[in-house]
């Protein structure tokens, strides 16, 4: 697919939208390629914590649902990382007229820790407009969900959700 190719699954409210995430939530860049670089590693050293902390709670046979939910984080993680580390080195770049390539002869478009995260699931389920006299964004378009996300991005939210909601039977100390 071409950069912001749509593919509609299901009527206007569940969309196949081809994205490349610079890295960070909602698109965000942080500091060019020196800031992906700490990101990167930043993601790693998380990974690594996120790890070490489930294959605790798994030894000391905590609450399940606390296992499944850092589970699902780590597994988000790990998959955003594994295609922000590998993404850039596999695919030639993706534009808006031409799709990309695998393992072009000149070599992808980004080096090791430097590739984007590929989104796709898109959900618009209310479109609608703000009213005139509505602060800030007044007259402008609503859209509830507007955010472009993956599989990866859905667990890490989903385990989070988990954890805010049963915190308390999941840390009773």
């Amino acid at each position: 697919m071409t950069i912001g190719q749509e593919i509609r699954v299901a009527g206007d409210w569940f969309i196949i939208h081809f994205t490349e995430n610079e890295g960070m939530a909602f698109g965000l860049r942080f500091g060019g390629d020196s800031g992906k670089l700490i990101l990167s590693i930043f993601r790693i050293l998380a990974i690594i914590a996120i790890g070490w902390y489930l294959v605790k709670i798994i030894r000391r046979k905590d609450n399940t649902g606390l296992i499944v939910s850092m589970s699902l984080i780590f597994a988000g993680a790990l998959g955003n990382m594994i295609d922000s580390a590998f993404y850039g080195l596999i695919f030639s770049e993706s534009t808006f007229h031409q799709v990309a390539t695998v393992f072009p002869a000149e070599g992808g478009y980004g080096t090791f820790l430097h590739g984007k995260v590929v989104d796709m699931l898109y959900f618009p389920v209310l479109k609608g407009f703000y009213p005139t006299w509505f602060p800030v964004w007044g007259g402008n378009d609503f859209i509830f969900f507007r955010p472009v996300f993956n599989i990866a991005d859905s667990s890490i939210t989903i385990g989070v959700l988990i954890l805010i909601f049963f915190q308390k039977k999941f840390f009773k100390k």
